[in-house]
């Protein structure tokens, strides 16, 4: 009986040694667990003297076993985990940061978080504030994907290296014009630059609503028109390069410099003029066409004209931005937004832009490029200039006494 314990004993010595060795391999922190398991196995080495030099050959191969199984797995965790950097693993999150007026952003949010399941956050900024956060963050940034507001700032943004490469499946449905020949952005929408003024203040003053950028100098606008800063808008950044593309660079800063006499106020976002001039404050406000058809829609009395000399236009951008900690779901976030169904989804928030997939459904409020006297754009030029052009502007024009 004696002898049968002793074996006993001897035996779960071994195991005890073999279990604490492989728990203390696998563990975070191997020199504490290692003590408790020695104090353990003396025990029941003690316990069981007779077997001891077995028990201790016993426990220094299984020690070794456990050891080489423990290393063996470690070695394949860091194979697994340095595979799924470099293909870029799931969070489950996204966050986006969107330039269209606000309601759409939280449409678009919601919409793609219901089909997917992935927990989408997004914070709304202008185009020229999003370019100057997405900047400051360069190497660290706080957002993954970057949807909706002019080419312009997505050119200027890609030629300083802040916007990945992605050729997205879905981007071959998107005619050439909307997208850039390196995949760095796609567009998702265009609009047209127009005149949003107040009906009701043009009949009381007995004037009519401006049909030509030198309209806008005349004398009784003096004061009354209202549009964005373009260091903050890029709506307003449209406008300005318009203006310098129709004018030539000299004659088209000497008209800045005489529209500037004719501002009421410079605003932050691009829309807002629309709705100051909707509100009475001011005549004419210069927004994108679709804003102010947004704003008819909801009551105010606002009259759309366009510049029979031509005007700019804005493809809205798409981007997934230089570090994205959220690659795997920004890129399904990019796929889905050229989509058919991701493009509907503006006319339901009253955002009347023209979707460029093909096959989505344009809305009867939107006002088709063909339908108005646009320029030949020049994105790349307007894009390449941006920084140049925004530092004469802010230091030439707008401080200027009107």
């Amino acid at each position: 009986m004696t002898r049968w314990l002793s074996n006993r004993f001897g035996m779960l010595g071994v195991l005890a040694l073999v279990l604490g060795l492989a728990l203390g391999a696998c563990g975070d922190n191997t020199a504490t667990t290692a003590p408790a398991v020695t104090t353990a196995a003396t025990s029941a080495t003690t316990a069981a003297a007779t077997t001891a030099a077995a028990a201790a050959a016993a426990t220094t191969a299984a020690a070794t076993s456990a050891t080489t199984a423990a290393a063996t797995t470690a070695a394949a965790a860091s194979t697994t985990a340095a595979a799924a950097a470099n293909s870029g693993t799931a969070t489950g999150t996204l966050t986006i940061l969107g330039t269209p007026q606000e309601d759409w952003v939280k449409a678009t949010a919601e919409a793609f978080q219901k089909k997917t399941g992935i927990k989408t956050n997004y914070i709304r900024l202008s185009a020229g504030e999003a370019l100057a956060r997405i900047k400051a963050e360069k190497g660290n940034p706080s957002f993954s994907v970057w949807w909706g507001g002019p080419a312009d700032q997505f050119i200027d943004a890609k030629n300083q290296g802040l916007l990945e490469t992605y050729k997205s499946p879905a981007a071959e449905k998107i005619p050439t014009q909307y997208k850039d020949p390196d995949a760095n952005w796609t567009g998702i929408y265009v609009g047209t630059l127009g005149f949003a003024s107040n009906k009701e203040l043009l009949a009381k003053k007995g004037l009519k609503a401006p049909t030509s950028w030198d309209d806008l100098l005349k004398p009784e606008f003096k004061g009354q028109v209202v549009v964005a800063h373009p260091a903050s808008s890029g709506t307003s950044y449209t406008m300005l390069s318009t203006i310098l593309q129709l004018r030539g660079e000299a004659a088209g800063w000497e008209y800045m410099k005489k529209f500037h006499s004719q501002v009421f106020q410079y605003t932050k976002v691009g829309a807002a003029p629309g709705e100051i001039a909707g509100r009475g404050e001011a005549l004419v406000g210069i927004i994108f066409s679709h804003d102010t058809i947004k704003y008819v829609k909801q009551g105010y009395p606002l009259e759309l004209s366009f510049p029979l000399e031509g005007t700019g236009y804005e493809i809205g951008g798409l981007a997934i931005i230089k570090g994205a900690k959220q690659p795997v779901e920004a890129k399904m976030f990019y796929d889905w937004a050229l989509s058919k169904e991701a493009q509907e989804i503006g006319a339901a928030t009253q955002s009347f832009q023209l979707p460029t997939n093909p096959e989505a459904k344009v809305d009867s409020n939107s006002i088709p490029l063909d339908k108005v006297k646009t320029i030949a754009y020049d994105f790349v030029s307007s894009g390449k200039n941006r920084e140049a052009r925004l530092k004469k502007f802010t230091e030439e024009i707008a401080p200027a006494p009107k």
